[in-house]
């Protein structure tokens, strides 16, 4: 018993003398694990005991950390400023080019093309390529750097800058007149000559070196390619086959959504009847050699991801010098276009949008504000004092709610219609139900759902029906085809299953305001 009280003290001893632990030095007031992570994002924390040894890594992706840093530092813009309102729209419209010298998410793609044309020009060599994507990817905004850095380039190098031609395939009223447009570039005063067609003019020129001495390369680009695509396919063939002739000053770059139109409309130019080889000098040998072609190189433009949509928002805001978008808005933005299509242009619509939403409240806010001012008899400088203290003044920012209104709009579906349209209670049936299938778990029973119903309820300060009203409220939207209701001897035993994407869901009550907290906290 002697040896007990004498360790005691020694233990005591040695606990009040030990030094604090990286989480308590870290940590000022230490309260749970979850306070400590959040108070120190930027630590790697160890954690023990009860929680098991397992290590939470906080530190946020560089997208997400940009965005927060970005909102926290600037100051928030004032919507009702009219300048202010058109330069942001302005900055977001699918037509303005961005401010970077690059294209920014496509600077591989980007220098692949720009590196083609410099070799074609560098070598006084002919070729073609195609370029394939979905739309919005980025494509045409490529080409249109490539053709201003391009001229750039040659005139610092003392080369000959090539001539330029765009050519959109939708403007043409037969796939042949492409021919006419290219040789109206080269020769603009030509005279009709009715036993030549403009196809056999361009291959007679390209074919004969007398024809060609002296002319400068030519950039061909050619957009909307699919439109070229007939029966017989004889058009994209003629096409590309004027880069193969010997004397050619064609550098043809085609455009075009489908990603397999190469291997389908333009095999092996071999396999043709035109001597498909190119023929190139060896300025040393003094020397032709030729060179047989296969099918033009392609480059494919990806559908953009969500990170990349962020990025590619924020280089277009971060001009200003006032925050104009939540971080969660735009991420909302991104996460939903990069679903569906990855298209940019479809980004850049929906938050232009939503800033007309915002415009729309601001309108709604003045209005709401001068009514009783003109019914009370208030002068103009009271009015405006009234409306610059308005709450709407004060978080002026795009916020989720806008964008979610924003994206209902622009991808309308039969779902999410039918999902905003439903009563209240039947609403709240699905977000307990989304809370309930979180995770592995796909079905409950009506009990386990009425459970999870009556919290939502609770949280959002609206009072719960009973469980046989919930039950018939299930078999609604079973009929509507939103949840499978399974047969049982008892309503509360019955088993429901969700019958449609969850995802559906959430952006349908992301933009009505009873459900927006509840759904972040998810």
């Amino acid at each position: 018993m002697a040896e007990i009280q004498l360790s005691t003290p020694q233990k005591r001893k040695l606990r009040s003398n030990s030094t604090p632990s990286p989480m308590q030095s870290s940590c000022a007031k230490w309260k749970s694990p979850r306070r400590c992570v959040k108070d120190c994002p930027k630590s790697h924390v160890k954690m023990q005991g009860n929680f098991g040894d397992k290590t939470i890594n906080t530190t946020k992706s560089p997208v997400k950390k940009r965005l927060s840093e970005s909102f926290l530092q600037k100051p928030m813009w004032n919507p009702r400023d009219v300048e202010q309102l058109n330069a942001v729209k302005e900055a977001l419209h699918v037509s303005t080019p961005p401010a970077t010298a690059t294209v920014v998410c496509r600077e591989v793609k980007y220098n692949r093309v720009l590196d083609f044309c410099k070799e074609s020009v560098e070598q006084d060599k002919a070729g073609s390529l195609y370029i394939c994507g979905c739309p919005g990817t980025g494509k045409s905004l490529s080409i249109e750097k490539v053709k201003e850095v391009l001229v750039d380039w040659a005139n610092e190098s003392a080369l000959q800058a090539p001539d330029l031609l765009s050519l959109s395939c939708t403007s043409l009223s037969k796939t042949s007149d492409i021919f006419g447009k290219i040789l109206d570039k080269i020769q603009p005063r030509r005279k009709a000559n009715g036993s030549m067609s403009p196809l056999q003019y361009l291959q007679k020129m390209s074919s004969q070196k007398q024809q060609s001495t002296g002319r400068k390369m030519m950039l061909i680009i050619v957009d909307e390619m699919d439109y070229l695509i007939t029966k017989d396919r004889t058009v994209l063939h003629d096409l590309f086959m004027l880069t193969t002739f010997p004397f050619s000053r064609f550098i043809l770059i085609g455009i075009a959504n489908a990603i397999d139109l190469a291997d389908r409309f333009l095999p092996k130019l071999q396999s043709l009847n035109y001597n498909p080889f190119h023929v190139e000098r060896n300025i040393i040998s003094d020397t032709w050699c030729c060179t047989f072609l296969d099918k033009p190189a392609v480059i494919t433009y990806r559908a953009y991801s969500k990170d990349q949509i962020i990025s590619i928002l924020q280089q277009r805001l971060e001009a200003f010098p006032y925050t104009v978008f939540q971080p969660q808005a735009l991420e909302l933005c991104a996460r939903k276009v990069a679903s569906t299509s990855g298209d940019m242009g479809k980004a850049l619509s929906v938050c232009r949008s939503a800033i007309e939403m915002l415009e729309g409240e601001i309108r709604d806010s003045i209005y709401s504000l001068q009514l009783p001012s003109l019914k009370m008899g208030l002068s103009d400088q009271q009015r405006g004092d009234a409306c610059d203290k308005s709450p709407i003044q004060e978080s002026g920012v795009v916020r989720v709610d806008h964008v979610a209104i924003a994206l209902s709009k622009a991808y309308r579906s039969p779902v999410v219609d039918t999902i905003q349209s439903l009563p209240q209670h039947q609403q709240i049936i699905l977000c307990s139900a989304l809370k309930l299938f979180r995770g592995k778990k796909k079905d409950a029973t009506i009990g386990e759902l009425n459970i999870s119903y009556v919290d939502v309820c609770k949280s959002t300060l609206i009072p719960p029906v009973g469980i046989m009203e919930l039950s018939n409220m299930c078999r609604v939207l079973g009929d509507q085809g939103i949840l499978k209701v399974g047969q049982a001897r008892e309503d509360k035993l019955r088993r429901v299953t969700l019958k449609i994407d969850e995802a559906d869901i959430t952006f349908a009550l992301q933009g009505i305001r009873l459900f927006r907290n509840y759904l972040q906290q998810l």
